[in-house]
């Protein structure tokens, strides 16, 4: 344990825990605990067991290893839970990314998204394992589609085994419900091939969602940033700093999409409190470059 900077909070802590401006933005939205429904009074406070909770998410370390300073483990996991089964960390992501679109000057609903999906190796056991011929990974999939600014919008979690076709109409079938004013989703081409357009049609005919296919040049070898698809790529860059989600450690598919939204509300927190995030590789520098290029051409 060392000290951090907590902007102005002297207490010692580790480099995972919220900052000040941080807890600010966030406590308002935690749940209001009813003093009238009697019961022991709680021994930790929300703002430790996020502490807890974030420590196991940016140091990949088991739930037991939590250091004392911090939350008993079984505490820190309860609550991960118990906010998981309420709604707690839904509600708290889908708040800040609609007031992130806001400070950006867009609307809190967006209109396009970007869709893709990520393999990752998973740990000894649980939930939906399966094997990805493609990627030759054992694991499971991450079904995501971001809006233009790289926020999640949908996200899913199945077997390594589940195509992207199948994957992609789950989780659209999701984004519709919930955002029915979206109307045109990005992805790449192994969500509708060239001789196959039932996905295209699928989406337009069941959904009112135009599918885009953003495809590779053919003349070109090795990686190439693609337009739109770089947006939900970076997303995943943002996912895996947190060593939880370098690889799925989670024996339910639940845990791991919330483990994914924890992620993004540590990120859009720290983007709400003023904290800037700096860039750590050159694809993401590359993507800022884009990002700031498409914002002069709209200006």
């Amino acid at each position: 344990m060392r000290n951090v900077d907590l902007g102005g909070d002297a207490r010692r802590a580790y480099p995972s825990s919220l900052t000040n401006a941080m807890w600010a933005v966030l406590q308002p939205l935690m749940p209001v605990r009813d003093q009238r429904r009697g019961g022991r009074p709680r021994k930790f406070d929300d703002r430790l067991i996020l502490d807890s909770i974030l420590f196991v998410l940016r140091g990949g370390c088991p739930w037991r290893m939590i250091p004392r300073e911090l939350a008993p483990p079984d505490a820190a996991h309860r609550w991960f839970t118990a906010w998981r089964r309420d709604g707690t960390w839904d509600r708290i992501h889908d708040e800040l990314r609609a007031r992130l679109r806001e400070a950006a000057g867009r609307d809190r609903r967006p209109t396009a998204g970007v869709m893709d999906s990520q393999t990752v190796k998973s740990s000894e056991g649980g939930q939906a394992i399966g094997y990805d011929p493609g990627k030759k990974t054992t694991g499971r999939k991450r079904h995501l589609v971001v809006d233009t600014m790289g926020l999640i919008l949908a996200v899913a979690v199945t077997s390594a085994s589940v195509n992207d076709r199948p994957g992609g109409r789950m989780i659209l079938t999701r984004l519709a419900a919930v955002f029915r004013g979206l109307a045109l989703v990005w992805a790449d081409a192994g969500y509708a091939n060239r001789r196959d357009g039932t996905m295209i049609g699928w989406a337009r005919d069941t959904l009112g969602l135009v599918l885009q296919i953003v495809r590779r040049r053919d003349d070109v070898k090795g990686f190439e940033v693609l337009p739109r698809r770089w947006v939900v790529e970076r997303t995943f860059g943002w996912l895996i700093r947190n060593r939880r989600l370098a690889r799925d450690y989670e024996r339910l598919t639940t845990n791991s999409e919330a483990m994914i939204k924890l992620a993004m509300i540590r990120l859009m927190t720290r983007r709400l409190a003023g904290q800037t995030v700096r860039w750590t590789n050159a694809t993401e520098r590359e993507a800022a470059r884009r990002l700031n290029a498409e914002r002069l051409l709209n200006t």
